[in-house]
């Protein structure tokens, strides 16, 4: 307990090997959240402003593109303003807001490609149930569920967080994390560096998302089993589950080479591949998800050439 003590200030590293193209690297990664802001602003309010497109499939995912927003926003202006600065740090305050939003947003596109997957069943596999089904006090609920959830979790372990005693102050990553920042503790075992049946917190995420893993699994075993029997279904599945299945894909690959990196990670891999794979789950979702379902969802996507018409 004598190497105890208190941290204020967190550092971070990443950044060192970019002094001589620091300036290209900030052009970049503001051109990146600009176009991030722009097709989610874009695609949210044309659900909102198009009253043909309130339906629960565009309200899911218009919360997509709304979650989206939030998680980068905990991440690109602080890096910006890092690539501008020569001392990396972080408040303690600032980094267990930063890490908490980062990892509440990726909760929250799970959940909610959960739900989305559950309004893809319905409509395909019950399509005759579906106005019945997806009701707005269900939609409300659902949309909720997506929230609260992980919002709630999250609260929860960074209560934990806080309580930790931290012996050091490094964080070796460009941004907060919770497990990085639980490795920093005083304890030889914190609550997040293993999940054990005792880790009642640790042990409820997982079980949560991992059911939520196993119901869109489920769910697109009976949408793929409703669409071999006719031409009409294969052509819903198409139109409406590809971008889903695509989104949730690039959603799965990036928190993947998130958690290895975190856990597995070796300073043997080149600093650029590090950042890469730190970044990617702040870059590539956010970006794709409203090009794919824009350019993929008809109503969408006429809406938005019908309003660049008339602007020409």
């Amino acid at each position: 307990m004598d190497n105890e003590s208190f941290v204020f200030v967190f550092t971070h590293s990443g950044l060192e090997g970019t002094m001589h193209y620091r300036g290209t690297l900030f052009s970049l990664t503001l051109l990146c959240y600009c176009m991030i802001l722009l097709v989610n602003i874009a695609l949210i309010l044309t659900i909102i402003l198009d009253e043909n497109l309130h339906e629960p499939m565009y309200i899911f995912l218009c919360n997509l593109c709304v979650s989206g927003l939030y998680g980068t926003v905990g991440f690109y202006p602080k890096f910006l303003l890092d690539l501008l600065s020569y001392a990396h740090v972080s408040s303690y305050a600032g980094c267990m807001i930063q890490a908490f939003v980062l990892y509440s947003y990726a909760c929250c596109d799970f959940s909610i490609l959960s739900v989305m997957a559950y309004d893809r069943y319905v409509a395909i596999c019950r399509p005759l149930q579906y106005h019945s089904v997806m009701t707005k006090q269900r939609v409300t609920q659902l949309v909720s569920f997506s929230w609260f959830v992980p919002l709630f979790l999250m609260v929860i372990c960074s209560l934990f967080i806080y309580r930790l005693r931290l012996c050091s102050s490094h964080i070796p990553k460009l941004y907060c994390a919770n497990f990085l920042i639980a490795q920093l503790s005083c304890s030889a075992t914190s609550w997040l560096t293993s999940i054990e049946p005792s880790n009642s917190t640790a042990l409820l995420m997982t079980v949560i998302y991992l059911l939520h893993a196993v119901f869109i699994v489920c769910t697109y075993v009976y949408l793929v089993r409703s669409c071999l029997r006719s031409l009409e279904e294969r052509g819903k599945f198409m139109q409406t589950c590809v971008p889903h299945l695509l989104s949730l894909f690039h959603v799965i690959v990036a928190l993947l080479f998130d958690i290895m990196y975190m856990r597995y990670g070796s300073r043997d891999l080149p600093q650029s591949l590090q950042n890469f794979l730190a970044m990617e789950f702040l870059i590539v979702p956010p970006l794709l998800n409203p090009l794919i379902y824009g350019l993929k969802l008809t109503k969408i996507r006429n809406r938005i050439l019908g309003l660049c018409k008339k602007k020409t």
